[in-house]
């Protein structure tokens, strides 16, 4: 579904991404990962052309995406950002805005199919009981699920998301990964997502791409990733790298300066 080829591209004249490969392949659940400032996020913007390109290529199903409008873009891909809407509309108004990229010529007013799918995705994401409601009267957890419920409204092939559970409770945070998986399995959704937390990246993504200082340094499948000698490296922080007894993933803990300074003694 996606190529990315020798990629270079930042903001202004600053690169931050430097000679990127990638590959996406339809159907997968894919986890992007790094520390802070690795270019997590910048890579996943480069999808969706807000990226300033240097060098290299990006294909989307096959077509250069240099070469595709926003609003053709838009109706393959929907990204989930780590900004909340600051929006005065219902839950159910914000959702429809979704359907936008849908909109034929001279078309204002969303129609009864717009509807339609907004509310198979408002029932998907259990948002449905509160759609009348003010997003500025939502919880975090209800603005995120809403925040996707927009997204599957453009009925994407590819759905992005930029570290959706940041902030959140860990109910939350299991509530919408597991909500990702099951749009995964069920309906054939390919998911791109960046999280900072690497358990759960471990967890629920089918592969993971390893990010440090605008390279990757890794990808594969979780327990070919999360080692404890490239974690050490990328983050620079000690851990020591377990298996979950249920799932079997890796589990990645990590070792406190105060601990880590009793085991030298």
């Amino acid at each position: 579904m996606i190529e990315i080829r020798h990629f270079t591209g930042g903001y202004g004249s600053k690169p931050v991404l430097n000679d990127i490969n990638f590959d996406v392949n339809r159907g997968e659940f894919v986890g992007i990962i790094g520390p802070n400032g690795s270019g997590k996020t910048t890579l996943v913007r480069t999808i969706v052309r807000l990226v300033r390109p240097f060098g290299g290529t990006i294909h989307f199903e096959g077509k250069d995406i240099r070469h595709m409008g926003f609003k053709e873009l838009a109706r393959k891909v929907a990204v989930v950002s780590q900004s909340p809407p600051v929006v005065a509309m219902t839950v159910k108004e914000y959702v429809l805005l979704g359907r936008v990229p849908h909109y034929g010529k001279l078309q204002f007013f969303e129609t009864e199919q717009d509807v339609r799918i907004a509310e198979r995705a408002m029932a998907l994401t259990d948002t449905l009981p509160f759609k009348d409601r003010y997003i500025s009267e939502t919880s975090g957890g209800e603005i995120q699920l809403a925040l996707i419920a927009r997204a599957l409204t453009q009925e994407p092939s590819l759905l992005i998301l930029d570290e959706p559970t940041a902030h959140l409770d860990i109910t939350h945070q299991v509530s919408i990964l597991d909500l990702m998986r099951r749009l995964n399995r069920e309906l054939g959704l390919t998911i791109l997502i960046v999280l900072h937390d690497l358990n759960l990246a471990s967890e629920y993504c089918d592969r993971i791409v390893l990010m440090d200082r605008g390279r990757i340094r890794k990808t594969g499948k979780p327990e070919e990733v999360l080692n404890y000698k490239d974690i050490e490296e990328v983050y620079r922080t000690v851990v020591v790298v377990e298996r979950n007894p249920l799932s079997l993933k890796p589990f990645v803990l990590i070792v406190p300066e105060e601990v880590k300074k009793k085991c030298e003694r």
